[in-house]
């Protein structure tokens, strides 16, 4: 079975632009970096909590796309 090494995380602005964060992972280390900014941090635990945070602070991106 493949395994999946990286995925992303997105999020709207209130002036409907998106910003992404993606997730990579090598071993048990994971990167997250933000194509918006550069910003980039290594995370083992909670990665996709801390792209949310990013995308909330730096951006002020709140809007999940995926949500109903």
């Amino acid at each position: 079975m493949p395994q999946i090494d990286s995925s992303k995380v997105s999020r709207w602005d209130l002036h409907g632009r998106e910003h992404t964060v993606r997730v990579r992972r090598t071993g048990v280390q994971r990167t997250i970096r933000c194509d918006t900014c550069g910003w980039r941090r290594g995370a083992q635990f909670l990665p996709w909590l801390k792209a949310q945070e990013h995308l909330e602070q730096a951006h002020q991106a709140t809007v999940d796309p995926t949500a109903a």
